[in-house]
């Protein structure tokens, strides 16, 4: 299996470790009451940790014992990571070298396209650099979290934590924003530094950072240490410009989407300031990349917001990131396709590169399948709350982009609505790429070709 399909490998190992973390969770060990956590709330927590979703349905702060932030904390970041990615960076530790069977591993989990029979070896990140690759994920993974919770500690002793709480909490703060999960262990959570432009700055940063891509940073990093060679190398590549380009502008978007419809609730930003509704909004805008770090009620919005809200959730992060969504790149590359039979072009072209057919047709296949789990699971959850449409959507596309906003419908859910929750946050982490890889192993090359007809579209 993990020669002929690592994506399936992938999938399994990454259901393995949901029911490790599953039975560990449940161990009275893991709450401060003693008790055993009910199967459904241990189960929810367990994917959403693995999934790095954000989502709970019980009180992060409250609940669960150091034992169970640990193996928590310890969840999120191995699903930040992926789960092929971090095995490749284990046996590169243990054996001293990478073999062809390793880099294909780490590979796939960064591209499932490569399956794709005769498609070109001109990737975002080539098979000879997979070593490097997984150099910088796990050097950005240290120094981003260790320079994210030196940044985090000192405003949190400034808020009257003692210094061992401080520390524990800037680092689990640090991971939560670098990996896009979106728990927070404060009791109090982030309420008190809801107008805090420092801690949210911080913060925004982190998730950004970890939203853009580990192949993204690889390739930031060769462009910045490699700016006095003139070489190929230093480049930079389609896949990091359009996603660069496609997070800042979903970015920019949702700040001032957010901004213009909120400025005047008196629920939200009604009250602030004009610089304070800015930066609100922005920092809202950055988290629905999949971060969930949320310091705004999603309910006391308006529905239009809301609205906005699911769309930039839905789209999420970048492609090999630890943000969920279909991913930047694959809105990018439908608007490219739709400009492109806009302006009559045979082909998809964009900063001087052509991308092929076969890419757009995994980005159709994966906005279908992803826009499809949407739906069954809305209607699903609706039958079973009879919650109104808004409020269920919201939380639906929030676990499936696992983004982590939540409009309080998954504490409020019976346990057959948690499992079904559970399934769309699952689906949303690895149900996609597990498809891309399947259409791209389904490809095959035939002697013939069918008589061409034309339906009637549009």
């Amino acid at each position: 299996m993990i020669q002929s399909s690592p994506a399936r490998f992938a999938l399994l190992i990454f259901s393995a470790l949901i029911l490790v973390w599953t039975a560990l969770l449940s161990l009275p060990l893991a709450t401060r009451a003693g008790t055993v956590t009910p199967l459904a709330d241990a189960v929810f927590t367990a994917v959403s940790a693995i999934c790095v979703t954000g989502l709970t349905t019980l009180d992060m702060a409250s609940h669960w014992s150091l034992f169970g932030d640990i193996v928590i904390l310890a969840g999120l970041q191995i699903g930040g990571i992926g789960v092929l990615t971090l095995a490749s960076i284990l046996g590169l530790t243990v054996t001293r070298r990478l073999g062809l069977r390793q880099r294909l591993l780490a590979a796939s989990d960064t591209n499932p396209a490569r399956a794709v029979k005769g498609a070109s070896e001109s990737q975002a990140v080539g098979l000879g650099e997979i070593g490097g690759l997984l150099a910088a994920v796990a050097l950005s993974l240290l120094i981003i979290e260790a320079a994210l919770t030196l940044l985090i500690t000192p405003r949190l002793l400034a808020a009257g934590y003692d210094i061992w709480h401080a520390l524990w909490y800037g680092f689990y703060l640090a991971a939560s924003a670098f990996t896009n999960t979106g728990f927070v262990p404060m009791p109090s959570g982030l309420e008190p530094f809801a107008t805090d432009p420092y801690m949210l700055g911080v913060l925004a940063i982190g998730v950004f950072l970890g939203s853009i891509g580990f192949p993204v940073i690889f390739a930031l990093y060769r462009f910045v240490t490699r700016s006095g060679e003139r070489s190929r190398h230093r480049r930079l590549g389609l896949h990091t410009k359009l996603t660069l380009t496609t997070t800042i502008a979903f970015v920019i978007v949702g700040w001032l989407a957010i901004a213009g419809l909120e400025f005047d609730n008196p629920a939200t930003f009604g009250e602030e300031t004009f610089w304070q509704t800015m930066m609100s909004s922005g920092y809202m805008s950055v988290m629905t990349r999949s971060g969930g770090l949320g310091v705004v009620d999603p309910l006391d919005m308006n529905g239009s917001t809301m609205l906005v809200l699911d769309m930039l959730m839905f789209v999420g992060g970048g492609s090999a990131s630890t943000a969920g969504g279909i991913k930047v790149t694959t809105i990018a590359v439908l608007f490219l396709a739709a400009y492109a039979e806009a302006r009559g072009y045979q082909d998809i072209q964009v900063f001087d590169r052509r991308i092929p057919v076969e890419v757009l047709r995994l980005a159709v296949s994966i906005v279908i399948w992803g826009s499809s789990i949407v739906a069954v699971a809305t209607i699903a959850i609706m039958h079973l709350t009879k919650l109104p449409l808004d409020v269920v959507l919201f939380e639906v596309i929030s676990a499936f982009g696992t983004c982590g906003l939540s409009a309080g419908v998954s504490e409020e859910l019976p346990d057959a609505g948690k499992y079904i929750l559970s399934a769309t946050m699952w689906a949303g982490r690895v149900g996609t790429v597990t498809l891309a890889a399947a259409v791209a192993a389904t490809s095959r090359r035939r002697m013939f070709r069918l008589p061409e007809e034309r339906p009637i579209v549009g």
